[in-house]
């Protein structure tokens, strides 16, 4: 799995038209899943994400996790993040087809919801419009 997690000030997502999900201060985590990828890196990756020491303390550090920090995550799956780029075509032969993608997403979500963090999601699948307003800026990539 990989994820591209952005700390934001705020993040929505879109559809036709209508805010589907929004969140403040937070996470917006873009996610991929593998053709490979199963339940145990799922839990992984979530369990890396919800304690991502990235929010800055007391003394302008990054040493405070999302929870203490009071984040909200806004999940996107994103099958891009495994796009062949050899080519300027890209292929995605790497990227999960939704039978394993959408449980595996769900179980992220489930995951981080269970940690106590409120999560808000896009739609998968759809052409979704991803709004964020960047802190920092600071994006860290994950792949379990």
């Amino acid at each position: 799995m990989r994820a591209v997690v952005t700390r934001v000030n705020s993040a929505s997502v879109t559809i036709d038209g209508k805010v589907v999900s929004e969140i403040k201060k937070g996470f917006l985590v873009l996610l991929g899943v593998h053709v490979s990828d199963n339940e145990e890196k799922a839990r992984k990756i979530a369990d890396k994400i919800c304690g991502l020491r990235v929010f800055e303390d007391e003394n302008g550090k990054m040493n405070i996790g999302p929870k203490d920090a009071g984040a909200q995550i806004l999940i996107v799956s994103q099958f891009t993040l495994y796009a062949d780029t050899s080519s300027r075509r890209p292929g995605f032969t790497d990227a999960a087809r939704p039978d394993l993608a959408v449980p595996l997403y769900e179980l992220v979500v489930s995951e981080c919801r269970n940690r106590g963090f409120e999560v808000q999601t896009g739609e998968f699948g759809a052409d979704m419009k991803v709004e964020s307003v960047n802190d920092g800026p600071v994006t860290i990539v994950l792949d379990i």
